[in-house]
């Protein structure tokens, strides 16, 4: 018997089979790649904010930076931007609390990208890259870091929900309007 098929053609998977976690290989390598490039960058520019690695300014220099693109306590929040960006990035690394570790650098790259607005579109003085970790922060906290991750372990995150990564996102913007506020 073969199995039925929908109005294009394609096989129509109901019952049990459709409760049924397909074999998607190729989608969970691809979100590993992802998060890995990501959580990798971010943590490196976090780094760059709370240490001067990778020829940053560290929490004095970037603090000056932070003060003069109008945020207050220039310092506190260079070690807010580090940390988070740090700790984000870290957790998309491991794909650990997946949501959260999405939504706080949504939250960062809201803020890069106003402080950097007006500059065009193109680098490098435009908003291009910025855009594409923006993009990427968004599309891993909607999809879930699929299941070469930590929150595979994690009852609560064991599956991922569209409902999550939707709710971290508006948490990320909320937090990052608070913040934009903030600014002088």
């Amino acid at each position: 018997m073969t199995p039925p098929t929908s109005t294009l053609g394609l096989p129509v998977i109901s019952g049990t089979a459709a409760r049924r976690t397909p074999s998607l290989h190729g989608y969970d390598t691809g979100l590993l790649v992802l998060r890995l490039a990501l959580g990798l960058t971010m943590a490196a520019h976090g780094t760059q904010k709370l240490f001067g690695w990778f020829g940053g300014g560290g929490l004095e220099g970037t603090g000056q930076f932070f003060t003069a693109s109008g945020y207050p306590a220039g310092e506190a929040m260079a070690a807010v931007a580090g940390l988070t960006e740090t700790l984000g990035g870290l957790g998309l690394v491991l794909g650990l609390l997946t949501p959260l570790a999405g939504a706080a650098l949504v939250g960062t790259m809201v803020n890069v990208l106003a402080v950097k607005w007006g500059g065009g579109f193109f680098a490098p003085e435009g908003i291009e890259y910025e855009v594409l970790l923006t993009a990427a922060a968004v599309a891993l906290t909607l999809t879930g870091p699929g299941r070469y991750a930590a929150d595979r372990f994690l009852p609560g995150l064991r599956t991922h929900r569209l409902a999550y990564g939707a709710a971290a996102v508006a948490v990320g913007l909320v937090v990052a309007v608070a913040v934009l506020l903030l600014r002088k």
